[in-house]
């Protein structure tokens, strides 16, 4: 049975790769972010937020963003079980230890876990 958080997750994931195959970056990473924020304790789900926050950022021409992607990849696979800073949103020009303020709702749905 799937949680509300799984479909959220899933749902963040959809809408992300929905809006950066129809070029709206903008509309894409935000989704990513939740994606991120959501499925931050989980190894593949939060690789795959950093992946495709990566081809985002190369589809933006935004090198920083690629290249701040490539260690996050890494570290999401080997760490996300030991420890996230609860919040963050998983992009480059923000440190990767830095927790964030979440919202109500993303708070809710983190407490499932």
């Amino acid at each position: 049975m799937r949680t509300e958080l799984d479909e959220a997750l899933q749902r963040a994931f959809a809408e992300g790769e929905a809006a950066l195959a129809r070029g709206d970056l903008q509309a894409g990473v935000a989704w990513l972010e939740r994606a991120h924020i959501l499925g931050q304790r989980l190894p593949l789900q939060h690789a795959r937020a950093h992946w495709l926050m990566l081809r985002a950022g190369w589809r933006g021409r935004d090198w920083r963003e690629v290249a701040g992607q490539v260690p996050r990849i890494v570290a999401a696979l080997l760490f996300s079980r030991l420890w996230v800073p609860l919040g963050n949103n998983g992009r480059a020009r923000v440190s990767a230890f830095q927790p964030m303020p979440l919202s109500e709702e993303l708070q809710r749905l983190l407490e499932e876990r």
